[in-house]
């Protein structure tokens, strides 16, 4: 008897149930307090979000609009070096001229951490508009740019003095990250371009599905259809076997820091699915319910903290891709377990391919995170904050980096383990497949040597037989005997050699092996020497029972 009454049959059940339970999949992103949106969903945040107390104002700038206004000689205005032919060759307008509106989310954090939406009313494509001076109080002002157009990307380059690098890495989709215009105890401009991967469900109708990535749009393939090509484009998006689709996103991020004020400008792909823009301005609203980030921000006066945030959100969706990842890869080991073919393999190099590439956009995520923790704000060397101020900033910039550092180190060790889970895949499928053949090239062998006797005796004579070739010595007789002889003698042969085969036990020795025909005949004579004794019985039964 155990404790609380069980008995020790009943606590047998209950582990075998324990055990049959399958092991939860693991949402890394949600064990760090410093995640800004715990135990959120991505996949619910979309045009129709609303959060309560957050107000969207948007600026939208036709393409006809501001033909005449300063900006529009951009970036020649600002730099000289940046000639005609090399933005023509940067492809920069060229691919923001095929939008035709373009769409601002404005967002304010103020001095006192709180997040709220500027009155940004007015004809966005004046000069007014854009000159229009920003209440004292207020920390930083985020702008995401949704459908990027050529007269806003003007009027963002000459309204915040940006180097048109940042522009041309983002639409090109340059993984990039530096910092210019240092100016000590005045501010600078940072940039970092990130590709990073994220799912999203397949589409249910018959429609291509198109990702915001660098590639012309491209049409899925399910992992079991024929290839059409020998090209494995990592580029395009890949489909798992659940439904989800993991494809490259952007986050193309430029900071102007101040000590007054500072200024975030996302740029983001075109997406038919969700407005990128729209989803990143709702996510960074919701940053501000976030104790832990109010804390820092009550703290620190930095507004680089607000940038950090956002690399956040390329974290959630590399965790949430891994954990789709996961899944595609158990199916697969599930179905080369069943049955290993030689399609198996081709999917599991592609798959294998794909992250290879993975561990490239990681370590460029590292990267950008460690440029932030190494590229202070020259703004706090202001005399407007106090040393014990540059103090606590600093070491909360150094304590948060090595946290989102930390949590790309856990995606990097993941990555690892689905890689050698697939390199363990790999060799499993190659290991049946090998054996499937080697056990047809055995019993190809079996068949060989069964007739080489056959084959021997008819070279040895020739078939020079007197039935056949009149005045020969041979006959069929001896033929056919001595035929018959070498055939069991290499047929006995073989069976002793053998280690597993029915003829014989498991694990027998060769003198025991060797002896198999004598121990095979006394079986089959006891058997019959079984069946005579029991038949007498048996029909005895069956009269009765008649």
């Amino acid at each position: 008897m155990l404790p609380n009454g069980h008995t020790s049959s009943d606590s047998h059940v209950v582990i075998q149930l324990e055990d049959s339970l399958p092991a939860p999949t693991s949402g890394y992103r949600h064990a760090s307090p410093s995640g800004p949106w715990p135990w959120m969903d991505f996949s619910t945040v979309d045009d129709t979000t609303h959060i309560p107390n957050a107000t969207i104002i948007t600026t939208d700038v036709t393409t006809g609009a501001a033909l005449g206004a300063p900006w529009r000689d951009y970036p020649q205005n600002k730099f000289k070096n940046w000639t005609q032919d090399r933005v023509e060759h940067s492809q920069m307008m060229k691919k923001c001229s095929m939008n035709q509106r373009s769409t601002i989310y404005w967002m304010d954090v103020d001095d006192d951490g709180k997040f709220a939406t500027p009155d940004m009313s007015g004809d966005g494509s004046t000069s007014a508009f854009w000159n229009k001076e920003r209440a004292k109080n207020i920390r930083v002002r985020s702008l995401s740019v949704d459908h990027l157009t050529s007269p806003v990307l003007c009027m963002l380059g000459t309204t915040y003095n940006i180097e048109p690098f940042f522009f041309t890495s983002s639409i090109n989709w340059i993984p990039s990250r530096y910092q210019e215009a240092l100016n000590h105890g005045k501010g600078d401009h940072i940039t970092i371009t990130l590709p990073f991967v994220r799912k999203t469900q397949r589409e249910s109708n018959s429609r291509a599905f198109t990702a915001p990535t660098p590639s012309p749009p491209v049409t899925l393939m399910l992992p079991q259809s024929p290839p059409t090509d020998n090209k494995i484009n990592t580029q395009q998006p890949l489909d798992m076997l659940n439904g989800d689709v993991l494809f490259i996103d952007l986050l193309a991020i430029h900071m102007v820091r101040g000590t007054e004020t500072s200024t975030i400008i996302s740029y983001h792909p075109e997406s038919r699915l969700v407005s990128p823009a729209k989803r990143l301005h709702l996510l960074m609203h919701l940053v501000g319910d976030s104790a832990h980030w109010q804390n820092i921000l009550s703290k620190s006066k930095d507004p680089t903290f607000l940038f950090l945030a956002i690399l956040w959100y390329a974290l959630y969706a590399w965790d949430e891709s891994f954990e789709s990842l996961y899944g595609h890869i158990s199916q697969l080991e599930s179905d080369v377990l069943t049955e290993s073919r030689v399609e198996h393999t081709r999917d599991l190099h592609i798959l294998q391919a794909y992250l290879l590439h993975y561990q490239s956009l990681l370590h460029a995520f590292q990267l950008s995170v460690s440029f932030i923790d190494k590229t202070p704000n020259p703004a706090m060397e202001s005399e407007k904050f106090f040393e014990e101020q540059r103090n606590i900033s600093n070491e909360l910039m150094k304590k948060e980096c090595e946290n989102l550092l930390n949590e790309i180190d856990c995606l990097q060790k993941r990555r690892e383990m689905l890689s050698e889970r697939l390199k363990n895949v790999m060799n499993l499928a190659f290991a049946n497949v090998n054996i499937r053949e080697s056990t047809s090239m055995r019993q190809v062998a079996y068949m060989t040597m069964i007739f080489l006797p056959a084959s021997l005796i008819a070279s040895v004579f020739g078939m020079n037989v007197k039935e056949i070739s009149p005045g020969t010595l041979g006959t069929i007789v001896r033929y056919a005997q001595i035929t018959i002889a070498l055939t069991a003698f290499i047929f006995y042969v073989v069976v002793t050699l053998q280690t597993h085969t029915s003829f014989h036990e498991r694990g027998a020795s060769l003198r025991r092996r060797a002896a198999w025909p004598i121990i095979l005949t006394w079986k089959i004579l006891r058997k019959i020497a079984e069946f005579l004794l029991r038949w007498p019985t048996i029909l005895a039964w069956k009269i009765l029972r008649k």
